[in-house]
């Protein structure tokens, strides 16, 4: 975030300067910060996808825990 906005100030300054380096310098520092963003997002997403991905084996385990041993089989006329 830092880096879009220090390459926002680059660029407005080159503008009003008329300096085209000092404005292309801000594009590529703006780019810099975005592609930063993008990588810390997609890091967060993986570990959200982990920590469900385990919430959902943890579900599971616990399913097959509270059916017990014989499957969740009862037995008809005691209802056990």
């Amino acid at each position: 975030m830092e880096d879009k906005a220090k390459g926002r100030m680059k660029e407005a300054a080159g503008a009003a300067t008329g300096d085209e380096e000092k404005k292309a310098e801000g594009r590529a520092q703006q780019r810099k910060g975005q592609a930063g963003e993008e990588a810390s997002q997609r890091a967060k997403t993986r570990q959200t996808e982990k920590e469900a991905k385990e919430a959902e084996r943890e579900r599971d385990r616990q399913r097959r825990k509270d059916k017990g041993p014989l499957g969740g089989i009862t037995d008809p006329l005691t209802g056990r």
